[in-house]
């Protein structure tokens, strides 16, 4: 029989509240660890902060997220490449089996260039999986402004008004990139508007990391409790129940909108319940 799917919990789940709050939610509700989101928190930079804290909840990190949101570009310095070596040391440090990166901006053109490279030989020294996430466009009005000047630089770029532009190199497929191995996002699905379970049968052997969210296809990225919008959840976690997948999935939904410590928890319970329920072997 195969062994059990590990369910994790992201630290982002709690924001606004801080990275400790994950562990001690994730600890008390039963989950099987937590990933870490390296952000602007100092704590989550704090690598040796973070194995303290692994250890007096007793919380295992299953994953690193390095720091590549726009938000967190300045987190661990400018340099990408160097941060993205960094997420890898953190994730050996910690014992963690995967780093999640977003594939590059299109503006961090050297980054870009040499991704595919990095990431194979980053994974050529180490036992730890760069997994590489699916992205999703950005609507250009939102991107660029709806001004008239904001329309022109639109245009440019290949941006129209009211519909997707990619910001990503090559693209917000990370397929398109052929790396080894990849994680699913199942709300970023949903914003791009793509086909999830074809996504992931094109992933192959090299899906080893799921976020398991939700989302209705808004243009923005939701991070549903997953079973609360139209992505096929339960068949991707039965998909990853019935195959050999030997890697972790992760809950990365949102709660900022819980007005109560009862509802916040209440909200990951049930996302940790739903994952128990159809990752079942």
């Amino acid at each position: 029989m195969r062994p059990a799917i590990k369910v994790g919990l992201s630290t982002a789940s709690v924001y606004p509240l801080r990275t400790e709050a994950a562990f001690e939610y994730a600890a008390r509700l039963g989950y099987d660890g937590v990933e870490l989101m390296v952000w602007a928190e100092t704590v989550s930079q704090d690598i040796d902060a973070i194995a303290k804290l692994s250890a007096r909840y007793s919380m295992p990190v299953l994953s690193v997220h390095a720091p590549c949101l726009l938000i967190s570009q300045r987190v661990w310095g400018a340099n990408p490449i160097s941060k993205l070596d960094r997420s890898v040391r953190a994730a050996e440090q910690l014992g963690a089996q995967t780093v999640v990166v977003h594939p590059p901006f299109r503006w961090q053109r050297r980054y870009a260039d040499g991704f595919s490279d990095q990431v194979a030989e980053l994974e050529s020294g180490t036992d730890v999986h760069v997994a590489v996430e699916n992205m999703f466009p950005f609507r250009a009005d939102r991107f660029f402004g709806t001004g008239q000047p904001s329309i022109e630089r639109m245009r440019r770029r290949g941006g129209r008004p009211g519909v997707g532009i990619s910001a990503f190199a090559p693209s917000y497929d990370p397929l398109d990139g052929n790396h080894a191995h990849y994680t699913l996002d199942l709300s970023h699905t949903a914003t791009a508007g793509t086909d999830a379970v074809e996504m992931a049968q094109r992933m192959g052997a090299g899906l080893v990391h799921l976020h398991l969210c939700d989302g209705k296809g808004s243009s923005t990225d939701e991070h549903l409790v997953p079973g609360r919008g139209t992505q096929p959840t339960e068949e991707i976690c039965q998909m990853l129940a019935a195959s050999d997948f030997a890697g972790h999935v992760i809950l990365e939904v949102t709660t900022s909108g819980a007005r109560s410590v009862a509802e916040r928890e209440a909200l990951l319970t049930e996302s940790l319940t739903f994952a128990r329920t159809h990752l079942m072997r």
